[in-house]
């Protein structure tokens, strides 16, 4: 498998495939195909794993695009202007995603709901109680809102980010939140009540923009009757 990642606004990742080799994504992800690549739809991993999905916002039903013959090519775009990161899985030793970040990935990478570790951080972290942990072997490819930013953190090393703005970390850095000190900063400052913190060693990488948050700017500024 080869790929290339297309475009500056709205980038897609095409893939090259030779005969027998796959990538899957949600429903509705692929953007352009060459002949030979056949599509299968199903619910991958089974009925519970599907229904984890659902709970993270993911579809249900996975497609599986394999190719029939040398050379096939199939791309995968973004849904809003952003990057595309990709990441080696078995180099990284699992990776954690928030709920929208998936793309796209090889048939090796398997993608299950992970429970934080504190019960506090999913509750009040703003991307829910379930994130996403991706674990196996191949490529994995992250959807990021606005600019990726990567960080690498020592031991003990904290990094605190709104969190809508975290794409992911690997499996050694630490995941929790923390509650902004003082009311007027709580009820003034803009920022919430909580951020996330991250404690490492490891990698993370955080996005410079969050949809949802720009989505509610705009839908704010709209007339209403």
């Amino acid at each position: 498998m080869r790929y290339e990642i297309i475009g500056k606004t709205v980038p897609v990742v095409e893939v090259t495939l030779n005969r027998g080799e796959s990538m899957y994504s949600q429903r509705g992800g692929m953007s352009w195909q060459t002949e030979g690549v056949n599509m299968t739809t199903n619910a991958r991993g089974g009925v519970m794993k599907s229904l984890g999905r659902m709970f993270t916002g993911e579809s249900i039903f996975m497609n599986t695009y394999t190719a029939g013959v040398d050379g096939a090519k199939v791309a995968f775009a973004t849904t809003v202007p952003g990057d595309i990161v990709p990441i080696n899985v078995g180099e990284n030793n699992g990776f954690t995603i928030q709920k929208n970040a998936f793309l796209c990935a090889e048939p090796g990478v398997d993608i299950q709901i992970a429970f934080t570790k504190r019960f506090t951080a999913g509750l009040f972290g703003g991307e829910g109680f379930i994130l996403q942990k991706a674990t196996g072997n191949g490529m994995l490819f992250l959807e990021v809102d606005g600019d990726p930013v990567e960080r690498v953190l020592a031991p003990g090393e904290v990094l605190k980010v709104d969190t809508g703005n975290v794409v992911g970390f690997e499996s050694t850095v630490s995941y929790e939140v923390e509650t902004i000190k003082g009311l007027g900063n709580i009820f003034l400052g803009g920022e919430g009540l909580f951020l996330t913190k991250l404690v490492g060693p490891g990698r993370v990488i955080i996005q410079s923009q969050n949809f949802g948050d720009f989505a509610g700017r705009i839908l704010g500024l709209m007339p209403r009757k």
